[in-house]
C-alpha cells in the first residue's frame, strides 16, 4: 500500500534527509588514497548522533554497520573495513537516519584521487540517469516511466541496469511501497500522485547486469567483476513537480 504523505509529513522526511546529504558530503571529503572506509562508518555514524538522528542502517535486518560503502565492482551493501583506498578506486556509499520520526536515505559514487576514464563515465552515466528519472515523477504519469528513463540514459551509454535491487517508497519506514524498478517499459504501474516519496537509485555496471552476494550475506558485486555506481536520491511528488530532498541546497 503506497502512503500518501502531507506536506508537514514531507518537510520532516526533508529535514531527515538533509542530514543525510550533509553527512554525505563531509565523507565524501574525506574520500582520497590511503583513507580508510571503516573510518568513514564510525564518522557517519558520529556525525549522525551529534544530529540527534540514527543511523538507520546499523541493525537492519541485521546488517552491522551504519554505512554501506561498496568499492569498484562491489555494488551495493558492501562492508567498511580497514583496507586503504587506492587511487583509481571508485567508493560508493549509501547513507541513512532516522530523525524524528522519519527516515533519510541517499547515496553518491566518488572517485579515490584519478580514475580511469571508463569509471568516469560510469559515475557520469549513472548519476544522469538518476536525474532523468527523477524527472519523470510528475502527478498523472506511471511508476515505470521514472525506471524506463533510467534504463534508456544507462544503456545508450554502453552500461546495464542492475536488475535485481530497486528504490522503493520511503517515510516512516525505511522501505515502504512502491518499489522503484530501474529498468522496464513506459506507461506501466501505478500512476504517480502528489504525497509519494521515492528513494530513486540506479546501480549501474561497466559490463552485465548480473549481480551475486557474497559469504557475508550482504556484499552484491558484479558477476564479471566489472565497476558499478551506485547514485540515489529520495524525492517527493508534488504538484509542481519532483521535488529533491536530499540535498543541502535545494540543487540535485
Amino acid at each position: 500500500m503506497v502512503i500518501l504523505k502531507s506536506p508537514s509529513e514531507i518537510e520532516k522526511i526533508s529535514q531527515s534527509n538533509v542530514i543525510v546529504a550533509e553527512i554525505l558530503e563531509i565523507l565524501q571529503q574525506k574520500v582520497k588514497p590511503g583513507s580508510d572506509t571503516a573510518t568513514l562508518d564510525k564518522l557517519s555514524e558520529e556525525l549522525a548522533l551529534a544530529r540527534n538522528a540514527s543511523p538507520a542502517f546499523k541493525g537492519y535486518r541485521g546488517y552491522p554497520y551504519s554505512l554501506c560503502t561498496s568499492l569498484n565492482q562491489q555494488v551495493v551493501h558492501g562492508f567498511p573495513s580497514k583496507r586503504l583506498l587506492k587511487e583509481g578506486d571508485i567508493l560508493s556509499m549509501d547513507f541513512g537516519i532516522f530523525y524524528n520520526g522519519y527516515y533519510g536515505d541517499a547515496a553518491i559514487t566518488v572517485p579515490v584521487g584519478k580514475v580511469s576514464k571508463v569509471a568516469e563515465r560510469l559515475m557520469k552515466a549513472t548519476k544522469k540517469a538518476l536525474h532523468l528519472g527523477i524527472e519523470q515523477a510528475v502527478p498523472g504519469k506511471r511508476l515505470s516511466d521514472i525506471s524506463h528513463a533510467i534504463q534508456s540514459c544507462v544503456e545508450a551509454a554502453g552500461f546495464s541496469v542492475v536488475r535485481k535491487f530497486v528504490g522503493h517508497g520511503i517515510g516512516k519506514a525505511l522501505h515502504e511501497d512502491p518499489q522503484v524498478p530501474n529498468y522496464g517499459e513506459p506507461g506501466m504501474g501505478i500512476r504517480l500522485k502528489p504525497g509519494m516519496v521515492l528513494a530513486i537509485e540506479p546501480m549501474v555496471n561497466v559490463g552485465s547486469y548480473e549481480v551475486k552476494t557474497l559469504e557475508d550475506g550482504w556484499t552484491t558485486v558484479t558477476k564479471d567483476g566489472s565497476l558499478s555506481a551506485h547514485f540515489e536520491h529520495t524525492i517527493a511528488v508534488t504538484e509542481d513537480g519532483p521535488v529533491i530532498l536530499s540535498t543541502t541546497n535545494g540543487k540535485a
